[in-house]
């Protein structure tokens, strides 16, 4: 055996390079479909171990560390292969310079007969996701293997220098072909015999400081194992991770929402944190960053640039191409800072607390306020269609829904006009009529505070009219047959939900020439958490929401996250159950809306036959939500259909899945912090009461 690798196998060894610092390790596997998610958290080592199974074999290790990563392709198996997963501990070694590398070690066996390298792909998991999805790596990250008799081991130094990336496989009873220009091989040493190996994978990258469970999770927090394990896996002082693998960096809508639906679940520290992150990341205009490319993907980009000091600077760059995260700030920090009773004792020191840069976060909330404010003004002065927020020039998203499809090609989203900005302007005048801000807001920026409520006003009565969609009720069973029929689904028990009177709905989006696109879509659960509709308005929404599919949104599955039946065959094709944003379920969409009819259920304005078809409507709502229990850390998910029932499938594991899902998603883990609905028999339940100040009413 080489000198070299016999070294690696011995650093390497169980226990010989523990990685722990004296706390137990969180550790946690979920399975879905064809892949198994390994996690490990102790001290400075955090990782995410992938292995596909299937045709398509593959192992995986995403770091939180740097949005860092390392991954084996293997090419397509005649037979699907499996894999079994043992133990998975932390390491840390130095590399040949002596500088720490930190990861895991995991032993593992495939039932395969071989396994031949496609490739191996180390650095940024931005690199391995694109890489994932059919682009090639830059040359530059290029690593070759090192081949011996019974291993492989693939590492490189960071493209600046810094320490890099390593993963290794060790053959515990079977052998390597190959090298030299030709296929590596793993082969088991006995024909018919699974194939052990040992996994080591490694990064350089500067690791995150945890949040340990005693400082995140408050007095009320769910005991659901599964959701704390991934929120903890996720949750860092610096930044919450957006989802593993990969999204394991900082994505402000992510963050923003997540606290916003787990605020009665975190620790006031956590909750600040996570408020900081997003407030240290604004612009100089005040807008709210998207995400971050940070280590070595920083790198890459800045060599694209052609920018100066390329080769060293790997300071984060920040993206911010989104308009609705510009707009959920406001609510979220009203909704801590003023709502919350430990918000509002420790609202004064947190607004004096600095950025990196020594600016008070009172100072960059101010500023973003001010950003909210100008975009929200022509509207406010002459409420039409052209002077609605819509998308950025040159770009085809801006919201959540950010694939190329996810707004049917529309140009001005529903929920950035007819919820966010109402409740922004809203949470603006209520910070104004405090004085929390007065010591870091300039004269000019206190003055356009005032405009806030007027503004408000306007956007809640004149904007949502303007999405409004209505079908009689001889088309709307026209086009839910068609779309049933296209879909392979029963339309026979759907139809006796379409009201006598016909549908109305709010567009999903209005195109480039301002038309509503009817697309049937989630995003009313935007309405219900940060508005307060009219009663007729705020059941009609509900109701319209939840009917079976292809009626409405909901099916055995879960909650769908868009219905195009209505919206024409051109657009039907694009929202089918492969696409990203299509007929698909988002865990926190269906706890979004969960959120939302808690929160409007305890309203002392509903009238009792309002209030009884919101409880009817939870309690349909939460009986998918436990139906689809299993996958509800999961990113999102698809489904099939067969005799009458609905069966969940994984994202990104059939043909044609326009990409894969994160099993651990931050804003997925939110139902720690969403109360259950009330008893069947609502004679038994708690009295109405209201749990924030009032804000704008939308109009029906």
């Amino acid at each position: 055996m080489k000198r070299w690798l016999l070294a690696l196998l011995l650093s390497l060894a169980p226990g010989l390079a523990s990685a722990g610092d004296g706390d137990a390790p969180l550790q946690f596997r979920v399975a879905e479909g064809d892949v198994l998610n390994a996690f490990h958290r102790q001290g400075p080592v955090a990782a995410h171990l992938l292995l596909s199974s299937g045709r398509q074999p593959r192992l995986l290790v995403a770091f939180p560390a740097g949005n860092s990563g390392v991954g084996v392709w293997f090419e397509e198996s005649p037979v699907p292969v499996r894999w079994t997963l043992g133990e998975m501990e932390g390491i840390q070694r130095s590399d040949a310079s002596g500088r720490l590398l930190r990861g895991i070690a995991a032993e593992a066996s495939v039932d395969a007969d071989r396994l031949v390298v496609r490739d191996a792909v180390l650095g940024s998991v931005r690199v391995l996701r694109d890489f994932q999805l059919g682009t090639a790596y830059p040359t530059a990250v290029a690593t070759p293997a090192r081949v011996s008799a019974h291993g492989v081991t693939w590492a490189r130094a960071r493209i600046d220098g810094a320490p890099g990336y390593a993963i290794s496989i060790e053959l515990l009873d079977g052998r390597v072909d190959g090298g030299d220009g030709t296929p590596l091989v793993l082969a088991p040493t006995r024909k018919g015999e699974p194939l052990r190996l040992r996994i080591t994978a490694l990064t350089g990258e500067q690791p995150l400081t945890p949040i340990a469970a005693q400082d995140l999770f408050g007095a009320v927090a769910s005991r659901d194992p599964r959701s704390r394990q991934a929120l903890q896996f996720l949750s860092y002082r610096e930044k919450f991770l957006a989802g593993s693998w990969r999204f394991n960096t900082y994505f402000g809508r992510d963050t923003l929402m997540a606290l916003r639906l787990l605020l009665p679940d975190l620790q006031p520290a956590a909750i600040e944190d996570g408020l900081a992150s997003v407030l240290e990341r604004l612009d100089a205009r005040g807008e709210v960053a998207h995400e971050e490319d940070i280590g070595e993907f920083a790198l890459l980009r800045r060599r694209e640039d052609d920018a100066p000091r390329a080769a060293t600077d790997d300071m984060p760059i920040y993206d911010y191409a989104m308009i609705d995260d510009d707009l959920m700030l406001a609510p979220v920090a009203a909704a801590y800072l003023l709502d919350r009773p430990q918000g509002r004792t420790r609202a004064a020191a947190f607004l004096a607390r600095t950025t990196a840069a020594g600016e008070p976060l009172g100072a960059a909330l101010a500023r973003n306020f001010d950003c909210v404010l100008r975009s929200a003004r022509a509207f406010s002065r002459r409420p039409v269609t052209g002077h609605l927020l819509s998308l950025k020039p040159g770009r085809d998203t801006g919201q959540w829904r950010d694939s190329q499809e996810g707004l049917a090609s529309g140009r001005t989203p529903y929920d950035v006009n007819a919820v966010l900005m109402p409740a922004a302007l809203d949470a603006i005048a209520r910070f104004q009529r405090t004085a929390l801000l007065k010591p870091y807001a300039t004269a000019e920026q206190r003055q356009a505070f005032s405009t806030a409520r007027d503004q408000a006003a306007v956007w809640s009565r004149q904007a949502p009219p303007l999405f409004r969609t209505t079908l009689t009720a001889a088309a709307a069973r026209e086009a839910i047959v068609r779309h049933a029929e296209a879909q392979g689904v029963d339309p026979a028990p759907v139809l006796a939900s379409v009201p006598h009177a016909g549908l109305r709905f709010d567009a999903l989006a209005l195109d480039a020439e301002g038309r509503p696109i009817p697309v049937l879509h989630s995003d009313g659960g935007f309405a219900l958490l940060f508005l307060e509709p009219e009663a007729d308005a705020l059941v009609t929404m509900v109701e319209t929401m939840l009917r079976p599919f292809p009626a409405g949104l909901l099916t055995g599955a879960g909650l769908l996250v868009a219905n195009p039946a209505y919206a024409g065959a051109g657009t039907a094709a694009k929202f089918g159950r492969t696409a990203y944003h299509g007929t698909v379920v988002w865990s926190w969409q269906q706890a979004l809306l969960a959120a939302g009819l808690a929160r409007q259920l305890q309203r002392d304005d509903l009238p009792a036959a309002a209030r009884t078809r919101l409880r009817d409507a939870q309690r349909r709502l939460w009986r998918v939500i436990d139906a689809t229990r299993a996958m509800r850390t999961s990113e999102l998910w698809s489904w099939s259909y067969a005799a009458g029932r609905y069966r969940i499938e994984p994202f990104g594991q059939s043909s044609g899945d326009a990409d894969e899902s994160n099993a651990a998603q931050l804003w997925s883990t939110v139902y720690l912090a969403i109360p259950r609905p009330a008893p069947e028999d609502a004679r038994h339940a708690p009295e109405p009461r209201r749990s924030v100040p009032p804000i704008v009413s939308a109009v029906p």
